[in-house]
Protein backbone atom coordinates (compact mmCIF):
# COMPACT_ATOMS: atom_id res chain seq x y z
CA UNK A 1 0.00 0.00 0.00
CA UNK A 2 1.17 3.81 -0.72
CA UNK A 3 1.36 6.47 1.51
CA UNK A 4 -0.09 9.73 1.12
CA UNK A 5 3.50 11.28 -0.20
CA UNK A 6 3.91 8.12 -2.85
CA UNK A 7 0.38 9.33 -4.56
CA UNK A 8 0.86 12.92 -4.24
CA UNK A 9 4.97 12.50 -5.67
CA UNK A 10 3.31 10.37 -8.38
CA UNK A 11 0.60 12.92 -9.39
CA UNK A 12 2.96 16.16 -9.34
CA UNK A 13 4.97 13.86 -12.39
CA UNK A 14 1.98 13.55 -14.11
CA UNK A 15 1.26 17.54 -13.33
CA UNK A 16 1.28 19.52 -16.67
CA UNK A 17 3.36 22.41 -16.94
CA UNK A 18 1.15 25.16 -17.70
CA UNK A 19 -1.64 25.77 -15.24
CA UNK A 20 -5.48 25.21 -16.29
CA UNK A 21 -7.62 27.88 -17.84
CA UNK A 22 -10.37 26.47 -16.95
CA UNK A 23 -11.50 28.58 -14.45
CA UNK A 24 -10.50 31.74 -16.58
CA UNK A 25 -12.28 30.32 -18.61
CA UNK A 26 -15.70 29.90 -16.53
CA UNK A 27 -15.47 33.16 -14.95
CA UNK A 28 -15.71 34.79 -18.63
CA UNK A 29 -18.57 32.56 -20.09
CA UNK A 30 -20.31 34.19 -16.61
CA UNK A 31 -19.49 37.57 -17.51
CA UNK A 32 -20.41 37.45 -21.04
CA UNK A 33 -23.16 34.85 -20.64
CA UNK A 34 -26.07 37.46 -22.12
CA UNK A 35 -24.67 37.99 -25.73
CA UNK A 36 -22.89 34.37 -25.37
CA UNK A 37 -26.62 33.01 -25.69
CA UNK A 38 -27.63 35.48 -28.12
CA UNK A 39 -24.71 34.24 -30.47
CA UNK A 40 -25.45 30.48 -29.67
CA UNK A 41 -28.84 31.41 -31.20
CA UNK A 42 -27.66 32.94 -34.58
CA UNK A 43 -25.30 29.56 -34.73
CA UNK A 44 -28.21 27.14 -34.24
CA UNK A 45 -30.18 29.76 -36.66
CA UNK A 46 -27.14 29.15 -39.17
CA UNK A 47 -26.63 25.38 -39.11
CA UNK A 48 -30.67 24.86 -39.49
CA UNK A 49 -30.35 26.94 -42.54
CA UNK A 50 -27.27 25.28 -43.90
CA UNK A 51 -28.43 21.82 -43.59
CA UNK A 52 -31.95 23.13 -45.15
CA UNK A 53 -29.20 24.80 -48.31
CA UNK A 54 -26.64 21.40 -48.08
CA UNK A 55 -24.82 24.05 -47.30
CA UNK A 56 -20.79 23.13 -46.07
CA UNK A 57 -18.88 25.77 -43.61
CA UNK A 58 -16.07 26.06 -46.78
CA UNK A 59 -19.18 26.76 -48.89
CA UNK A 60 -20.40 29.37 -46.51
CA UNK A 61 -16.84 30.98 -45.85
CA UNK A 62 -16.39 31.45 -49.51
CA UNK A 63 -19.36 33.16 -49.92
CA UNK A 64 -18.90 35.36 -46.76
CA UNK A 65 -15.01 35.84 -47.80
CA UNK A 66 -13.96 34.40 -44.96
CA UNK A 67 -12.28 31.28 -43.57
CA UNK A 68 -13.22 28.28 -42.96
CA UNK A 69 -12.26 28.56 -39.28
CA UNK A 70 -13.79 31.65 -38.88
CA UNK A 71 -17.24 30.25 -39.47
CA UNK A 72 -16.41 27.18 -37.46
CA UNK A 73 -15.75 29.73 -35.02
CA UNK A 74 -19.10 31.39 -35.41
CA UNK A 75 -20.78 27.89 -35.61
CA UNK A 76 -19.66 27.13 -32.40
CA UNK A 77 -21.96 30.22 -30.91
CA UNK A 78 -19.13 31.79 -29.21
CA UNK A 79 -17.79 34.79 -31.58
CA UNK A 80 -18.90 38.34 -30.84
CA UNK A 81 -20.06 39.07 -34.40
CA UNK A 82 -20.20 42.46 -35.78
CA UNK A 83 -22.85 44.07 -37.65
CA UNK A 84 -20.66 43.51 -40.80
CA UNK A 85 -20.39 39.72 -40.24
CA UNK A 86 -24.37 39.72 -39.32
CA UNK A 87 -25.48 41.04 -42.37
CA UNK A 88 -23.39 38.92 -44.30
CA UNK A 89 -24.91 36.38 -42.79
CA UNK A 90 -28.29 37.06 -43.21
CA UNK A 91 -26.72 37.59 -47.14
CA UNK A 92 -25.32 34.77 -47.62
CA UNK A 93 -28.34 32.66 -45.73
CA UNK A 94 -31.40 34.56 -47.05
CA UNK A 95 -31.80 34.97 -43.05
CA UNK A 96 -33.36 37.89 -41.02
CA UNK A 97 -31.22 38.07 -37.95
CA UNK A 98 -31.62 41.64 -37.01
CA UNK A 99 -34.75 43.52 -37.61
CA UNK A 100 -34.10 46.41 -39.84
CA UNK A 101 -35.19 49.80 -37.70
CA UNK A 102 -38.05 51.60 -39.03
CA UNK A 103 -37.19 55.36 -40.90
CA UNK A 104 -38.72 57.82 -39.41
Amino acid sequence: MRTADEIVSKLKEHQPATSSKWRENAEWRMANKSWLRYSQLIAMMMLDRMEELHMSQKQLSEMMGCSQQYVSKVLKGQENLSLETLYKIEQCLNLHIIAEPELV
